[in-house]
C-alpha cells in the first residue's frame, strides 16, 4: 500500500507544470546578476557626471571685456579709488573730486592692464582661470579650496598646474601701473605691495563665488 501511495505522489510531481519548479531560485536573485546591475548603475552615474569643458576664444574674450569694463569693474575701482582718498594715497595728489577721479582712474587702468595680460597670457598657455566651486561639503574644506584656487588653473584637459598667466597678468599690471604713480609709490616695493592686495583681493572674490547663494551664482555665471 505504502509503495503505492509513494508511486502515485512521484507520478504527480513528474506531472507538475515546468512553471511551478524552482520557486525559490526564481525568487532568490542571482549575486552575480545583482553584482552586474549594481556596477551598470554606478557607471551610468559616473558618465552622468558633467566632465570640463575648455575655454572658447570668444569666452576668453568675453571674461576679458567683462572683467575690465563691466559695471563691476568700474563699482570696483571706485571703490577702490574711495579708500585711498580717505588715506590719502598716493599724498601727491591730495584731496578733491579731481583727486577721486585720479585715484579710481588709476586703479581701473591697472585692473584694465592687468585683464589684457591674462587674457593674453592664458590664451597662449591655454589656461582657465575661472573659479569652479567645491563639491566637497564642510566650512573648511570649501574655504581651503577657494583659497587654493587662486593658485591653481585649469588646463584644456581638464588638469590643473600653476595659475602662470594670473601670476604674471597681476605682477605685471603692478609694475605697469607705478609708471604714472607719483614719486612716492613708484617704488618696486609698492609694486609688491599692490600685487599682494591684489591677490589677497583675488581670494576674497574666490570666498565670495564659493559661498553666494545659487540665485547670484546663476547672475555672475559662478561654475
Amino acid at each position: 500500500m505504502e509503495a503505492f501511495l509513494y508511486v502515485i505522489l512521484a507520478a504527480m510531481l513528474a506531472s507538475s507544470p515546468p512553471g511551478q519548479k524552482g520557486v525559490s531560485e526564481r525568487i532568490a536573485p542571482d549575486p552575480a546578476t545583482v553584482a552586474d546591475e549594481t556596477a551598470s548603475a554606478s557607471a551610468a552615474t559616473v558618465e552622468a557626471k558633467p566632465e570640463y569643458v575648455p575655454m572658447t576664444f570668444s569666452e576668453r574674450a568675453r571674461k576679458y571685456i567683462v572683467g575690465a569694463f563691466s559695471p563691476g569693474a568700474v563699482f570696483v575701482a571706485a571703490g577702490a579709488g574711495g579708500i585711498a582718498q580717505l588715506t590719502n594715497t598716493p599724498k601727491e595728489w591730495r584731496q578733491g573730486a579731481e583727486a577721486f577721479g585720479d585715484r579710481a582712474g588709476s586703479t581701473f587702468a591697472q585692473n584694465v592692464i592687468r585683464q589684457a595680460l591674462e587674457f593674453g597670457g592664458s590664451t597662449v598657455l591655454r589656461q582657465d582661470n575661472r573659479y569652479f566651486r567645491s563639491t566637497e561639503s564642510g566650512f573648511g574644506k570649501r574655504s581651503k579650496h577657494a583659497i587654493a584656487s587662486v593658485f591653481v588653473a585649469r588646463t584644456e584637459g581638464g588638469g590643473r598646474e600653476f595659475a602662470y598667466s594670473r601670476f604674471g597678468a597681476v605682477l605685471g599690471a603692478a609694475f605697469l601701473s607705478r609708471i604714472w604713480q607719483p614719486r612716492s609709490q613708484d617704488g618696486a616695493g609698492d609694486a609688491a605691495v599692490s600685487f599682494g592686495l591684489n591677490m589677497a583681493a583675488d581670494i576674497g572674490l574666490n570666498l565670495v563665488h564659493e559661498f553666494c547663494p545659487r540665485p547670484l551664482r546663476r547672475r555672475f555665471h559662478v561654475h
